[in-house]
């Protein structure tokens, strides 16, 4: 009886060493690495990647949705941070309207990954809502 491989797998060949020290060389790294033809128009999230020194493994393309709301699938984002060995993890996402402010599904869905994240000793560090003017870091106003 055959039955599928399953293969895990992770590259960081040449890739520059980045340091996240704060939400703000977080929004900087992100925003260079996103679409500002889209940023305004379609919501999408993406989950940073670190390791124990907050070194940068890698920029994780979560999901693209529509103008009100994408998919955030947890067991993903986990098992994307468990394969690439991450100490760490940013969850960002755009509010295509420009409106920075948290939705109560935001808070929901940080406060559900900041417990699955504990159970597998990895650490939400933050969660960001960005647009091209600026952002909102759930860690600064101390609700993570």
């Amino acid at each position: 009886m055959k039955v599928a491989e399953i293969k895990v797998s992770y590259s960081s060949k040449n890739m520059e060493k980045i340091k996240i020290t704060s939400s703000q060389s977080v929004y900087n790294l992100v925003l260079s690495n996103w679409d500002l033809n889209i940023i305004e128009f379609q919501e999408e999230v993406k989950v940073v990647l670190l390791n124990r020194a907050n070194i940068v493994l890698g920029i994780y393309e979560m999901s693209k949705g529509g103008i009100s709301g994408t998919v955030v699938d947890l067991r993903i984002i986990l098992a994307v941070a468990l394969k690439c060995s991450a100490s760490g993890i940013v969850l960002i996402h755009n509010h295509p309207s420009g409106n920075l402010e948290p939705s109560d599904v935001d808070k929901q869905l940080t406060t559900k990954l900041k417990e699955a994240c504990k159970l597998l000793d990895l650490v939400l560090l933050d969660h960001l809502i960005i647009s091209k003017e600026g952002y909102y870091s759930f860690s600064d106003n101390d609700i993570l």
